[in-house]
Formats: structure tokens, C-alpha cells, sequence
């Protein structure tokens, strides 16, 4: 990903719903003016929705999700319709795509009650407009407009995606339903004044991508930019010597925000009288939940031999024989523990629905994951009481300076007295 553009987990996430006859594909390639639909000889040969990144007018950078048809039949067929109602929990804005021919029926309004429940806004498109007979064309092309209830969207229109009609209403009415921004919280600009120099710690080690940051990095520079503060962004191993130089000069920085893999040796070389804070810790609380993270890591202290720990990333990148979720942790676990228990991984989209069996899930930052998605894992876990923890906060516990790292957010301090 280019750091120009806007990263995908910041997008508004629009997604298509519809059977495999309404023409969903259609209309999507009429709405973005580009072929992003899977065309294929086969019909229903996609399991997997298809994710575009792209700029959509009135609304700016958004992401269009395609998904399968919802009444996909056969074992694959509900394979992929169980992949379209987990795309539901990223789901910013929910387009239904009928057939209005044949009209909305029991699955449609399944999926409906589905939107609701989940306080998605949501649209119904009736497709198909020009095949309807002549003189009702123009009163339902007029019907667009259906209000606005309770925050939810009741609205409706009829579009034709073969000659277009209604095209550029619909795209104005997606762009109003666009959700307000949700985050309770900013990265870092509620911690810094203006000037202040933050010192910013990463890692060159084998896992770093190469030639680039990673995105909660740039997200925290681009944060610091916008704050009006001054970043400088180090390695591990030159923070001692960089910080030396500025306190020769009389210069205290006014906080390190460090990668959480580097967490003891920095904590070493930080003095205590500068504020010491993490990249996972900063976005925890943005687009988490810092306060749920920090209970659920107080689990790890009565794990037993055999108990199940789910570690769970949001990106499938290519593992690494030292990867931070499947060996470092598992690790780091053990050895705080001093038990045995049973470690299960997913990544991606993968998320289980029952989360019974384990003892902690413990997730990573989720930097690839929209607020929606990462809220809906958090909220899964709260609702089956299973603690969950993120990467950052337990690195910052098992190597026991947790404390220490929450000091700039003394409310979730008191969690831990």
C-alpha cells in the first residue's frame, strides 16, 4: 500500500448484498463506473467477497465489497453465504440488491432484520427498472426517497444498472449514509502540545516489511504532523544514545512510543520521569478498547496446563520462523505462566462465532481491521465472558512494565491498583 493512500481499515466500508439473479454485479459496476465485479463462466464460482479500494464521489476513499449471492445453494453454496454475513461485521454501509422484478422475499427480509440488529445503515435497490412495465417506470423511478428513521435508513430506489437511470441518486444516498467517525478517542494528539518532541522506537529486525513503516507507525507520525509536535524516529539500539544527546543539550523529550517487541530494552534506557507508552497501547484505545485489553490481560495469571489460548491475527501476512503470534507469544505465555496450555491461531477474516472453549484470546492490533470489525471481535468475547487482551499489553505484562506504559492513561491506571 502506497502512503498516499487512505489505509483500508480507515475506509468507509460499502458492501453489496443480493441473490445471484438481481444483478448486484451490475449495479456495483454502474455505481463505481468500473468492471470490479467477478465475471466469470461458471456461475457462483467466487467463495470469497471481492474487496476494491477506490475513491467513490460524494464520499471520498472507500472500500466496495462484492459478495456472493445470498441464496447460494449446495455445501460450497452455503459456505460462501456464511462469508457474505461475516462481511456484515465491517459492513460501514449495507446495500440490498433486489430483483424488482420478482420483489423483496423472506431471504431479503432475513438479511434486513440482520442490518438492524447490527445498526448498519442500510439501502434497498430495486434492480431492473427498465424491465418494468412502461407506464410505471416513471413513478417508481420518482419513489427514491423513503426516509431517514431513527438514525437507520428505511430508504429505497429504483435503478436500472442497464440504462442507468437512477445511478448518481443512488450514489448521493449512499454518500448520506455515511456513518459519523466513531472513534472515541484520537491516537495521540489528546497526550502532546504543540513542539513537544515524541521519540518514536522501531525495530529494523527481520520481520520489518522492507523499506516501509508499518501502518500504525505512519498513522502516529502523520498524528504528530497534525498536532503541531515534532516525531524522531529511532531504532532501539540508537535510543540511549539519542536520548543522551538531547539531555546534553537540555532538551526532555516529552514522551518514546515504542514498537511493543522492543518493550524491556527501551523501558531500560527510557528514564522513568519521561512518559513511556506503546504503538499498540496508542491504537487500543483508538480503535478498541484499551480498558477491556488491560482486564482481559489479568487472565494470564490463572492459566492452567491444557487450557485453550486463542491468538488471533487481522492480516494473513507471509509467517516468519520467529513470527511474533505463533512463536513469540506462545513463548512469552509459557514462560510468564510456567504452564503448558493449548495455543489455536487464526488470521484474516477467520473469526470463531463460539468462543467458549477458550480461556484468552489475545489478538493483534489490528491495524488492518475496521473500528466495526475489531469492536464486533471485542464484543464477541464480552458477551461469552472470555477475556481478551491484545499483543502490546501483553508483551508490556509478561515483561512486566504494563504499569509503567499506561501511565499517560491514569483511568485505566486505576484498573490495575
Amino acid at each position: 500500500m502506497g502512503m498516499n493512500q487512505t489505509p483500508a481499515a480507515e475506509r468507509v466500508h460499502i458492501s453489496f448484498f443480493g441473490k445471484r439473479n438481481a444483478g448486484k454485479s451490475s449495479v456495483i459496476n454502474a455505481v463505481t463506473g468500473q468492471n470490479l465485479a467477478i465475471v466469470s463462466d461458471v456461475k457462483g464460482t467466487t467463495t470469497d467477497p471481492v474487496y476494491k479500494t477506490m475513491e467513490l464521489l460524494p464520499l471520498g476513499p472507500v472500500m466496495v465489497v462484492d459478495t456472493p449471492g445470498i441464496d447460494d445453494t449446495g455445501e460450497l453454496g452455503t459456505l460462501r453465504v456464511k462469508r457474505s454475513y461475516q462481511v456484515l461485521n465491517k459492513t460501514d454501509i449495507a446495500v440490498l440488491v433486489v430483483d424488482g422484478t420478482l420483489g423483496k422475499t423472506a431471504e431479503e427480509d432475513a438479511l434486513i432484520a440482520r442490518f438492524q440488529t447490527k445498526g448498519i445503515s442500510y439501502l434497498v435497490v430495486y434492480n431492473k427498472l427498465d424491465l418494468m412495465p412502461p407506464e410505471q417506470q416513471e413513478e417508481l423511478a420518482k419513489s427514491a426517497c423513503g426516509s431517514l428513521e431513527s438514525g437507520n435508513s428505511g430508504r429505497e430506489i429504483w435503478v436500472s444498472a442497464e440504462t442507468r437511470t437512477n445511478i448518481q441518486e443512488l450514489k448521493e444516498i449512499i454518500a448520506s449514509l455515511k456513518p459519523e467517525d466513531v472513534h472515541k478517542y484520537p491516537i495521540i494528539a489528546d497526550l502532546i502540545k504543540p513542539l513537544d518532541l515524541v521519540i518514536l522506537v522501531v525495530p529494523i529486525d527481520k520481520a520489518a516489511p522492507k523499506g516501509r513503516l508499518i501502518l500504525p507507525q505512519q498513522q502516529t507520525i502523520r498524528a504528530i504532523l497534525e498536532a503541531g509536535a515534532l516525531s524522531l524516529v529511532v531504532r532501539d539500539t540508537e535510543l540511549k544514545a539519542t536520548l543522551d544527546h538531547f539531555f546534553s543539550q537540555g532538551i526532555k523529550p516529552a514522551m518514546v512510543v515504542t514498537d511493543s517487541q522492543a518493550f524491556a530494552r527501551v523501558s531500560r534506557d527510557t528514564p522513568p520521569d519521561i512518559t513511556l507508552t506503546s504503538f499498540s497501547i496508542l491504537f487500543a484505545r483508538y480503535k478498541g478498547d484499551l480498558e477491556t485489553s488491560v482486564r482481559g490481560v489479568a487472565a494470564l495469571d490463572s492459566i492452567q496446563d491444557g487450557d485453550k489460548i486463542l491468538i488471533a491475527e487481522g492480516c494473513t501476512h507471509h509467517r516468519q520462523c520467529d513470527d511474533i503470534g505463533t512463536f513469540k507469544i506462545p513463548n512469552w505465555i509459557r514462560q510468564y505462566t510456567g504452564r503448558e496450555p493449548v495455543f489455536e491461531f487464526t488470521s484474516g477474516t477467520e473469526f470463531p462465532d463460539d468462543m467458549s472453549s477458550y480461556k484468552l484470546v489475545v489478538h493483534c492490533g489490528g491495524c488492518m481491521l475496521n473500528e466495526r470489525e475489531m469492536k464486533y471481535r471485542i464484543a464477541c468475547c464480552c458477551d461469552q465472558n472470555i477475556p481478551i487482551t491484545n499483543y502490546g499489553i501483553l508483551i508490556a505484562q509478561v515483561t512486566g512494565i504494563l504499569k509503567r506504559s499506561l501511565e499517560p492513561f491514569p483511568e485505566i491506571l486505576k484498573i490495575l491498583n
